[in-house]
């Protein structure tokens, strides 16, 4: 199994979850808006302060982002590039957010591949409050009730990374046993969640979301990214048990520390994760 040292010693417990409910909802979102603050202000309308958004073919400009990056000190085992900021609107073809709370104010984490306004292509990690809506669009959203996501120090990686914590029940009745789920370095991505829903005597469950990076990739199809560095988002998924364990489907879009891009099915037992892997499972 790959491996990357972080510079912090592992914390306990390699899967922080949190169970609780959930909602699907339509999310709509405003043009002349920030991205975080219309998101901010839709998941409000619901009802809700957490969840994930569904982006595929959510429209952008201004737009900023980043890209992963080789770290130059010894502070991190990878990090950011600079800024980019393409001119003219940028169109999302698939990405996935977790939204939540940091510094205890609304925050997202959200990696996409889109097309630019002269059509180049390319992806990276979105950047919340440089970035504003241009079109008006409903996305596909789930709410969590009884959980949060919120962005925390993680003595590990030494980022500030968010984490499924319980939280008060929002007053409403939702249905459906979710669970907020953050997958922490060097374990199998699929292995973990297979392993999740075997003790917990899941039979089946859906990812929404999935926000995270892995040490390069293997896919099902043969696809190799040996870049370590990655970006990725999730773009379906589900486990499930049809008598011979859990087994995981998870299909992804990628970019790496070149730029280079990639899509395919993780291969079960070969995609170790890198910083974090956040994402939400309904069982059902």
């Amino acid at each position: 199994m790959r491996r990357i040292q972080q510079p912090g010693p592992e914390t306990p417990g390699r899967i922080q979850w949190a169970e609780c409910h959930g909602l699907r909802f339509p999310l709509t979102l405003q043009p002349g808006l920030t991205l975080l603050e219309a998101v901010r202000r839709g998941f409000a309308a619901a009802g809700f302060v957490s969840g994930t958004v569904k982006l595929d073919g959510l429209s952008l400009s201004p737009f900023a982002y980043v890209m992963p990056a080789l770290s130059q000190t010894p502070e991190h085992a990878a990090f950011y590039s600079g800024t980019f900021r393409p001119v003219g609107v940028a169109r999302i073809e698939v990405g996935a957010m977790t939204f939540g709370l940091r510094d205890g104010a609304p925050f997202f984490h959200a990696h996409a591949l889109w097309v630019e306004g002269d059509g180049r292509r390319s992806g990276g990690h979105i950047l919340p409050d440089e970035t504003m809506v241009a079109e008006e669009i409903t996305l596909s959203a789930v709410g969590l009730d009884g959980a949060a996501f919120l962005g925390e120090v993680d003595p590990e990686t030494n980022f500030k990374l968010f984490g499924p914590r319980p939280a008060e029940p929002l007053g409403a009745t939702r249905e459906g046993r979710f669970f907020a789920l953050r997958v922490k370095p060097n374990i199998d991505f699929c292995g973990a969640l297979e392993t999740f829903c075997a003790e917990r005597g899941i039979a089946r469950a859906t990812i929404h979301g999935g926000v995270g990076s892995t040490i390069g990739a293997r896919f099902e199809e043969g696809g190799v990214v040996e870049n370590f560095a990655t970006e990725v988002a999730i773009t379906g998924g589900t486990v499930a048990d049809d008598g011979g364990g859990p087994e995981a489907q998870i299909d992804v879009a990628l970019v790496d520390y070149t730029g280079a891009m990639a899509a395919g099915r993780y291969r079960r037992g070969d995609n170790p994760v890198l910083m974090t892997f956040e994402l939400v499972l309904e069982a059902g």
